[in-house]
């Protein structure tokens, strides 16, 4: 093996690269827009729907109650934070295909002779009505079981009265919530299986159109020949295009990364005041956070650049000996472009809640990147499953690159007809 000669294959290719405008988009371009879109436009675009939907008055129907005034009175009379009414009540009808369609929010069924059940001391149950899933069904719902969970209480409370007996009688403790895990691990628990998802994915998109292009596009534009022509090894040329495919993926990596980094910075000073405040004014949300927002450990990023790079390795050796089948860039397409799928299963279920990392899981490809990565993610560092999967992920790409050596010196592969 002469590096010389392979620098000089990969500096010709590199140059080569860099004119052709989609590497230049694969790899400079979606990494340094897919982050900010992702992060900043869908979280502006979420943080908008979510706010009119808590702003809307939800529109509520109620069915039966005709013998229960008060408590109809009650639940018109409701007001939200603002001072307004809380639900717009629609007249009565079938309010099954209206909430369906989306028409209706929520629908609350009061059974007859409710207030005398409650004055007899008598069980009674009421129904509300809602779409499974819809946010704003879901947010009405959540609205009319707040009310009747206040009345419930108050009702208690007024026979406790009655009775001379403590109002305390009903809660005699408290449970308080408390989060115990620093915020680098809920950052990572919240976001580890998503960024190695979106990495893997660009890891792989970055390697595969310089992989087509080196390969099947040279066979289509007829400098392939030329090149097997020069007094070059074979083994030198395919090492300097496998470089110039592992350097385009690398480098979109390096992108993410910038761009991560960047946006991380700017999303954090447009959000920061937005969540802060709604950490304060929500309880709920300082029970769960622990009164502070999750954020990623940055050595954690680190640990995750180290262990893709062997799966870098994996994807761009692999990706250059597929498209060597090829005779056409477009026929390379056609082997390329269903192998995402494959890529993309095994991300996805790492993400999946119980899936953990274990000594068969560390072994599987991708998988065990996703997995680890979601504990580097969080602070955690397991060495010897970490030791496992980098070795393994080792052990793939160099059988991927052997594999793509041994194609290129196949003069049925090379020149198939």
């Amino acid at each position: 093996m002469n590096w010389n000669h392979i620098v000089t294959v990969y500096i010709k290719e590199l140059k080569d690269s860099l004119r052709d405008r989609r590497t230049l988009i694969s790899m400079i371009v979606v990494p340094a827009l897919v982050m900010p879109v992702i992060m900043i436009g869908v979280g502006l675009i979420m943080s908008k729907i979510v706010r009119q939907a808590k702003q809307e008055t939800p529109s509520v129907m109620i069915v039966g109650g005709e013998d229960s005034p008060a408590v109809v009175a009650a639940l018109k009379a409701e007001k939200n934070a603002a001072g307004e009414p809380r639900f717009r009540f629609v007249p009565p009808g079938d309010y099954k295909p209206l909430i369906s369609e989306k028409k209706l929010r929520a629908a609350v069924e009061i059974p007859a002779g409710f207030e005398a059940a409650l004055q007899s001391g008598q069980p009674v149950q009421v129904t509300l009505y809602h779409y499974e899933g819809e946010m704003r069904s879901g947010i009405a719902q959540n609205a009319l079981n707040d009310f009747f969970r206040t009345y419930r209480e108050k009702t208690v409370e007024a026979r406790l009265t009655e009775r001379n007996l403590p109002v305390a009688l009903i809660k005699p403790f408290e449970v308080k919530r408390q989060n115990v895990a620093p915020p680098e691990k809920v950052g990572g628990n919240l976001f580890g299986g998503f960024i190695p998802y979106i990495i893997i994915i660009l890891c792989f998109t970055g390697a595969m159109y310089p992989a087509m292009d080196l390969t099947a596009g040279e066979k289509e534009r007829g400098t392939m020949e030329t090149l097997l022509c020069s007094p070059v090894n074979r083994s030198n040329i395919v090492m300097g295009k496998f470089l110039m495919v592992l350097t385009a993926s690398v480098a979109t990596m390096l992108m993410l990364l910038v761009s991560m980094t960047l946006t991380t910075l700017l999303g954090g000073s447009l959000f920061g005041s937005e969540q802060a405040a709604l950490a304060q004014s929500t309880v709920e949300a300082k029970k769960v956070m622990g009164g502070f927002m999750p954020t990623i450990d940055p050595l954690g990023i680190v640990g995750l650049f180290g262990m893709i790079a062997p799966v870098a390795v994996f994807f761009s050796a692999l990706l250059l000996a597929v498209s060597l089948f090829a005779k056409s860039y477009k026929e390379a397409q056609s082997y390329v472009s269903p192998m995402i799928v494959v890529v993309i299963m095994p991300a996805v279920v790492g993400m999946l809640p119980g899936i953990e990392l274990s000594a068969k899981t560390a072994l599987i490809p991708i998988l065990n990147l996703s997995l680890v990565s979601k504990e580097m993610l969080s602070g955690v560092w397991n060495w010897g499953y970490i030791a496992l999967i980098f070795g393994s992920s080792c052990l793939y790409a160099g059988a991927a690159l052997a594999y793509c050596v041994r194609l290129f010196n196949r003069e049925d592969v090379m020149f198939r007809a």
